[in-house]
């Protein structure tokens, strides 16, 4: 397959995964605080249930936006700043301004 097919494939499942408001606002949230957190943590800052929270970083994990840690039963979660510059340049300033 050819190599711009493939990252086309990419780019439009990211764009897809970003269309949901609770997503942008867990993104959000992690980059203003620039450390792992967990899917609890989250949740109490955005006021989302932990069912939803996890449903929406696995939507997140796979289109490789995120990274999962498990420590025992608790998930934490970082952004994946590679992709984020690769697909995406600048994208995560403008959840700032």
């Amino acid at each position: 397959m050819d190599i711009e097919v493939i990252e086309d494939k990419k780019r439009a499942e990211i764009f897809k995964c970003l269309s949901d408001p609770n997503r942008l606002k867990l993104i959000r949230l992690l980059y203003k605080n620039k450390r792992e957190m967990s899917c609890s943590e989250l949740g109490d800052n955005l006021d989302l249930s932990l069912s939803t929270v996890s449903y929406h970083f696995k939507a997140l994990r796979l289109a490789g936006l995120t990274n999962t840690v498990k420590d025992g039963r608790t998930k934490y979660v970082s952004l994946r700043y590679d992709t984020f510059e690769k697909y995406l340049p600048g994208f995560l300033n403008t959840l700032l301004e």
